[in-house]
């Protein structure tokens, strides 16, 4: 069964060590969760993952959806047995992608009118729908069906965006019949405080859920309004509940948001920057492509305990990347899936030993990107 241990607060911060409890397995807290939109973490193989320290991922509803269908993976044992991922699964509800399909979907009260991205058909989710995909596909956590607010958004959109989503969480709690999957409901509400408490009030207090995640941001906010409404909102939510903040994952993002009480990320930045030849280090940015490192033998990151950074040089990546090898990106992954799961061991160390105040500061004065 699910179930969230608070185990330490730095006494400085907001910061948080936990413990998430699910049928598939524990998960540290603070977490990153790789995405793994399709049923795979791009460029890597599910032992790989585990390997690099990933103890829970992400999956795509309105992606698994569309192909290869929620019934065929429900059919051959749902998503952990179809993708060989025994660790905990986190499924998002599909509200966002459809958000990003613009002018391809019509919202209503009852939901979501959209064309698929891949062949243009016309298909219809629900809140009852998302809930239903998500316990076909067996997920350790499921998200409440929301309606993502765009920036910029006026008061009054915000608000009627927020309705929406207040509406569909109830909705999807009703509907809600697995007694062994988490239900997290999302906080909305644009920019505005005054809204994203209302939306406390009545998704935490009036209905209740097994965790709650903060919506609608990184979507083209500015920085500091990322923070102010996290530092703001955060400190509201339940305190025996996991906090999520969806989307966000750039490492001094993530660093600052611990200090605000949050328990989890995701984002695609790690696997996406892979592919792109971007590769994280706390030291410099690495551009792999770039001439300066044609007859660079040193590693990545000599720090790094990765498999890519232990047998290549950035020479070699180099090589690969340049001339498309595929692996270049599965090299280039490792490595970026790695930063980010020592950033959240060294993150979580630094709240046990009541450090994390000067971890973060040390951190952010030193960060590259």
């Amino acid at each position: 069964m699910f179930q969230f241990t608070l185990l330490k607060k730095d006494p400085s911060t907001g910061a948080r060590l936990g413990k998430i409890h699910t049928p598939h397995g524990e998960v540290n807290t603070p977490a990153f969760m790789p995405v793994a939109t399709q049923g795979t973490v791009k460029g890597l193989v599910p032992e790989t993952a585990r390997e690099l320290g990933a103890e829970m991922i992400l999956t795509n509803t309105y992606h698994l959806y569309l192909r290869p269908g929620h019934e065929i993976i429900k059919g051959i044992g749902g998503i952990h047995r179809f993708m060989n991922w025994n660790s905990p699964i986190l499924t998002d509800s599909g509200g966002f992608q459809v958000y990003s399909l613009g002018a391809l979907r019509k919202i209503t009260e009852d939901g979501v009118i959209f064309q698929s991205h891949i062949d243009g058909s016309r298909h219809f989710i629900s809140p009852e729908l998302s809930i239903q995909i998500q316990e076909s596909l067996g997920s350790d956590i499921m998200m409440c069906f929301d309606e993502c607010t765009s920036y910029p958004a006026s008061f009054e959109e915000a608000k009627q965006s927020l309705d929406l989503t207040i509406n569909w969480a109830r909705r999807c709690k009703t509907c809600k019949n697995s007694d062994t999957q988490a239900l997290f409901g999302i906080i909305q509400g644009g920019i505005y405080l005054d809204l994203r408490k209302q939306a406390v009030e009545e998704i935490c207090v009036n209905i209740g859920f097994d965790g709650y995640a903060q919506g609608g941001l990184s979507v083209g906010e500015p920085k500091e309004e990322l923070f102010r409404i996290t530092e703001s909102i955060t400190p509201l939510l339940p305190e025996d509940k996991p906090r999520y903040l969806m989307g966000v994952g750039a490492p001094g993002d993530i660093v600052s948001c611990v200090g605000y009480g949050i328990d989890m990320f995701d984002c695609v930045i790690p696997t996406r920057c892979a592919r792109n030849g971007l590769l994280f280090t706390n030291h410099e940015k690495v551009v792999i492509k770039h001439a300066r490192y044609r007859n660079d033998d040193a590693p990545v990151d000599r720090s790094c305990d990765c498999y890519t950074c232990k047998n290549f040089s950035r020479a070699y990546l180099r090589h690969l990347y340049m001339a498309k090898e595929i692996l270049a990106m599965t090299l280039n992954t490792v490595h970026n899936i790695r930063y980010f799961m020592r950033l959240m061991e060294h993150i979580r160390e630094a709240i046990k030993e009541g450090t994390y105040s000067a971890f973060k500061k040390d951190f952010l004065e030193k960060s590259i990107i």
